[in-house]
């Protein structure tokens, strides 16, 4: 990994290469700009260097890193937006470390008991309104807790979980389209369903599907990672749905424990769930859910700059790119490394917000819109960076017209084109497509919709504060087109993007190979920031404030959320 002399060689360049913030005068023999790809380098080598030990939100690493952001923004010319005057934001945070000791989850059934191991077989979920918790109540099997009896779909029919445990497994029908999959598959929204209904209590069943994509393995091995929740003045956490006392999520493989002494197994209704058949039943005896949990209140702190805009009225508007700038810190080793470093996720995709501020401060005609730069904290635990900030904006919530999110880019073989996840939703769509032509950019879609990524990163807390958003991603591609009558190499991960994508979520998502030794394609990354800056250009130019498409889905249930124009 990079040593300190070269990251104190790479700020030096930094430093050295971009404006100072006015009004600070420039030296008169200035170092050659590296160039896009280059800066961007440079950052990425920094923020994902083993100094930062991975930027677990609320850790030495993580401040570490809000610093260099903040430097940075200074460095490019932005003007400091956070509170008091200053570059940062204040998060509220709730930190909850599971305790192995007195974690049980017991089956009582026809006078035996059996218990699960701990780790093994399953994790008790954080509990942050008690320390300690212990739950015995029966259990319904609600497939996969989804109500929504507008798409002809409850999961709940003919079943009472008032008073109940709930046992489901995760994701939503296939039948459902992309975005009304994405929506009621989010965890979020299955424990408001299951609290409104009475529900005390929740079991997630792992299936072998699940499993194929994020193994069993890897989530034992880091059960004590904290989870955090914001923290409300009362000092308790905000959106912990107290209603359910106790949860535990059960491995694929001990799935089956829970439905013995009836006719079901895990697979046979996991099978039934996805074929739209499975139907909610009551299961014998109870179950027993104990657990202990150290809570802990923490700042952490998002990192806001802003360029203000030339428009008149409209400089008091503001169009947000946002990134996240945490990661999962330091975890249980891989091959002797515990270090997860983040490289691409996010490390590149602040390097990215980074260009894209420093070509929109160096653009001759700014955007009239003001653009706001926000690098966000605990995305990993939950987008709470984001949520803090759409609850709480640095600015006027009712000048935010519009966000851009950039979260993970893939770009580990050569690409072509751009992903843009989201962007049919809103009046940004001819915007992104208009900046994408000018570029000589083809865009893609989502190339995994059933991965429900438009639900799962930062944008989405914009999305529910009723804000029109997209969120870029890396291209799928080859930058070679195939050309007539010419054989193209065999796809690989070293020239096929699609290929190159399954590669990085199957290995190094959430792993310490997530980290600079990737082949990272810094071309494509300056490209990407390229586009980033026009689709700030265009929306901080066009005359409407963006607005959600005509009967869109998430325009409808969260439209009327919308900050509105004074």
């Amino acid at each position: 990994m990079h040593r300190l002399p070269v990251l104190v060689a790479a700020v030096l360049a930094l430093a050295a290469c971009e404006r100072a913030p006015a009004p600070v005068p420039r030296p008169a023999a200035e170092a050659p700009d590296p160039g896009p790809a280059r800066r961007i380098e440079a950052d990425v080598r920094f923020l994902a260097d083993d100094l930062l030990e991975g930027r677990e939100t609320g850790t030495r690493g993580y401040d570490l890193a809000a610093l260099y952001v903040a430097q940075r923004f200074a460095a490019i010319g932005l003007e400091p937006a956070g509170e008091d005057g200053g570059w940062y934001q204040t998060v509220p945070l709730l930190k909850a470390i599971r305790v192995r000791e007195g974690a049980r989850l017991a089956i009582r059934r026809d006078g035996r008991t059996v218990e699960l191991a701990f780790a093994e077989q399953y994790l008790p979920g954080l509990n942050y309104h008690a320390q300690e918790h212990r739950l015995e109540a029966p259990a319904v099997f609600v497939g996969q807790g989804v109500h929504a009896p507008e798409l002809g779909h409850d999961d709940f029919a003919g079943a009472d979980v008032r008073g109940r445990i709930a046992v489901l497994f995760s994701g939503a029908p296939a039948r459902f389209s992309n975005d009304e999959r994405a929506y009621h598959a989010s965890t979020r929204r299955k424990l408001e369903v299951l609290s409104e209904r009475g529900a005390v209590g929740v079991v997630f069943l792992n299936s072998a599907e699940d499993e194929a994509r994020a193994p069993w393995a890897r989530a034992a091995a880091n059960w004590d990672k904290p989870g955090m929740r914001l923290r409300g003045a009362d000092g308790g956490g905000i959106d912990t749905f107290p209603q359910l006392q106790a949860s535990a999520s059960v491995s694929a493989a001990a799935a089956d424990a829970l439905f013995a002494g009836t006719p079901h197994t895990a697979a046979r209704l996991y099978a039934a769930v996805q074929a739209g058949r499975a139907r909610a039943f009551e299961l014998p005896g109870t179950l027993l859910l104990a657990g202990r949990t150290t809570l802990e209140r923490l700042d952490s702190r998002n990192v806001v700059g802003r360029l203000r805009g030339s428009g008149g009225a409209r400089a008091g508007e503001h169009v947000v790119y946002t990134a996240h700038l945490d990661h999962v810190g330091i975890g249980a080793a891989v091959e002797g490394d515990a270090i997860y470093n983040g490289a691409l996720d996010n490390a590149l995709g602040v390097a990215i917000l980074l260009e894209a501020a420093h070509i929109l401060r160096t653009t001759p005609n700014p955007p009239k819109r003001s653009m706001l730069f926000v690098a966000l904290t605990a995305e990993e635990k939950g987008l709470l960076g984001a949520e803090w900030f759409v609850r709480e904006p640095t600015v006027p919530r009712s000048s935010l017209v519009a966000n851009i999110n950039l979260d993970m880019p893939v770009l580990l073989a050569p690409s072509r084109d751009v992903v843009p996840i989201g962007v049919e939703h809103s009046t940004l769509a001819p915007l992104v497509r208009q900046a994408a032509q000018e570029l000589g950019l083809p865009l893609s879609p989502d190339p995994f919709p059933e991965e429900v990524v438009f639900v799962r990163s930062d944008q989405y807390a914009f999305v529910r504060a009723g804000i029109p958003a997209v969120y870029l991603d890396g291209g799928i591609l080859p930058a070679r087109a195939p050309q007539p009558g010419q054989p193209m190499p065999a796809p690989t991960p070293a020239n096929d993007p699609r290929l190159a994508l399954r590669d990085f979520l199957r290995r190094c998502y959430h792993q310490p190979c997530d980290d600079t030794r990737l082949p990272i394609q810094y071309a494509d990354a300056a490209r990407l920031a390229r586009l980033n800056a026009r689709i700030g250009v265009l929306a901080g130019n066009v005359a409407e404030r963006p607005k959600w498409n005509q009967g869109d889905f998430f325009g409808e249930r969260f439209g009327r959320a919308a900050p509105r124009a004074r």
